[in-house]
């Protein structure tokens, strides 16, 4: 339904994302963690889209541990390249770009609400805003350990973790990245 951005040569980012998916899904179940083994989980395994709102609630379902939403995005201009990682922004996007690409990714579709079980609208407000705060503390975090990784094998776009509001990443309560693979 949606192919994503399409490079020059008709490279297409759903086919770039999905095979780099499956090459991470292939790592993470092949390893461990303190001798416990690891288990991705994916949203998608093959060619449909999956709504944004679903890739959270899919996580949730199996209560992951971390989040990581793959894309290889286009820009305005030819000279944009590198990987970034984006971590959820609880005010403003930390730069413009940033800012427009929460936006280009959000149009997909709108992401659903959250279930938080409370009596008051006051207590639920303040149980989300602290479950928030912790997940972008994780978030930032994870995506600083990615972008490290990341450097040692390619380009960076941004040194730094970029903030921004991208609806996929507003999963409260489990650390989220969006990685930009690189520009297509």
């Amino acid at each position: 339904e949606d192919p994503g951005a399409i490079g020059p040569g008709g490279t297409r980012e759903k086919d770039v994302v999905l095979k780099i998916a499956k090459m991470l899904r292939e790592r993470i179940n092949a390893s461990t963690v303190s001798g416990n083994p690891m288990r991705a989980y994916m949203t998608r395994d093959a060619d449909f889209f999956v709504p944004l709102h679903v890739r959270v609630q899919k996580a949730r379902r199996v209560q992951a541990d971390l989040f990581v939403s793959i894309h290889a995005d286009a820009f305005f201009t030819p000279q944009a390249s590198g990987a970034s990682v984006f971590a959820l922004s609880d005010g403003a996007a930390s730069s413009s770009a940033a800012r427009w690409m929460a936006n280009k990714e959000n149009k997909a579709d709108l992401i659903g609400g959250v279930n938080i079980k409370a009596k008051s609208a006051e207590v639920q407000s303040a149980l989300l805003d602290m479950s928030t705060t912790a997940q972008i503390v994780d978030s930032l975090k994870l995506g600083s350990t990615l972008l490290s990784e990341v450097a040692r094998v390619g380009k960076l776009h941004k040194g730094q973790v970029e903030q921004a509001s991208f609806a996929v990443l507003k999963a409260h309560d489990i650390p989220s990245v969006l990685v930009e693979a690189a520009f297509i």
